[in-house]
């Protein structure tokens, strides 16, 4: 029995820790509650939570906060049989503050963390299959042992003609050199038939001011789709031959934690089954896939921290406007 089509992420999963107040700076937070989080888990945890097919690769400490990590991932029906644990490093840790609009700010605790520590030896070649999708972020591609289990995983999959998903999901605090961040970035976008940016990093990343300029800019190597999130202005979405936009949903924001990745893992869940279908996606398709993720986002930034604001599918279908 041949096994399903399956969205595999890796990186980081850690621990956000989200503050009971919001409008107030980190160093003035006094109470945090504790949140499961970390980009390439939160988009496993999407993928899973609508009904398909997903797997976690990555590296947990052998802590309180990788036993608790690994059963969310559990709980939540991702394949966590691609995680290994460590005592050469804890978990790693973030502390959120909530500016007043739900917006963020992050001091990371990981010099290093386990993640950091996954290596190139631990990927297997063989996990892949050409009806897969692989997803990634620019968190864990800092100089560390994780980045070339990244280029392994991503050669990996290339070989068996699967599909690589990169949201760059820039956090500047992470890297001791900006320019360094952007230069990693634009070395593996090459590497991506899907690419997610939002409208906050897109100048960063290209170096251009003009917005159309700047996506254009992006289709370069294997890109064939572009996914643009801009927060309360919607969602576009651009191949080489065509855009379209959806508008966003007028909704009250509590938590932008996460929202970026609940719109990337319902974006890709509803790809999943159309792998074949992405070089020659019409309008019609991509819309329905980009509302569909648009609405996902939507529902996550009404609610506190990134896994626990993951819609269902019935929640997304449910959703008007």
């Amino acid at each position: 029995m041949s096994k399903a089509a399956t969205v595999y992420t890796i990186g980081e999963a850690l621990i956000d820790f989200i503050p009971d107040e919001r409008g107030v700076p980190l160093k003035q937070v006094s109470m945090f509650q504790r949140a499961p989080g970390g980009a390439p888990a939160n988009v496993a945890c999407a993928v899973s939570r609508l009904g398909g097919t997903s797997a976690f690769i990555g590296k947990l400490g052998a802590d309180a906060f990788g036993d608790f990590l690994l059963d969310t991932l559990n709980s939540a029906g991702v394949n966590t049989n691609y995680i290994s644990r460590t005592n050469q490093a804890n978990t790693a840790l973030a502390f959120v503050s909530l500016k007043a609009d739900g917006n963020r700010e992050f001091m990371f605790y990981r010099n290093p963390s386990a993640d950091m520590l996954l290596s190139g030896d631990e990927i297997d070649s063989e996990w892949f299959s050409g009806k897969d999708i692989l997803h990634f972020g620019s968190v864990d591609l800092i100089e560390a042992p994780v980045k070339y289990a990244h280029i392994k995983a991503i050669n990996s999959i290339k070989s068996k003609d699967g599909l690589v998903s990169f949201d760059p999901n820039v956090r500047l605090a992470l890297w001791d050199d900006a320019q360094r961040c952007r230069e990693t970035i634009n070395d593996f976008i090459p590497y991506a038939d899907i690419l997610k940016i939002s409208d906050e990093e897109l100048e960063f990343i290209t170096g251009i001011a003009e917005e159309p300029k700047a996506i254009a800019s992006l289709f370069v190597g294997d890109v064939k789709v572009v996914a643009y999130t801009k927060g309360a202005q919607g969602a576009e979405l651009y191949t080489k031959d065509f855009n379209i936009s959806v508008p966003a949903r007028k909704v009250e924001v509590v938590d932008t934690t996460g929202a970026g990745d609940a719109f990337t893992g319902a974006f890709l869940y509803k790809l999943l089954h159309n792998l074949e279908g992405l070089c020659s996606i019409n309008k019609d398709a991509a819309y329905e896939m980009l509302d569909f993720a648009n609405k996902a986002a939507s529902i996550s930034v009404m609610r506190k921290g990134a896994i626990s604001s993951i819609p269902t599918l019935d929640e997304i279908i449910s959703c008007i406007g």
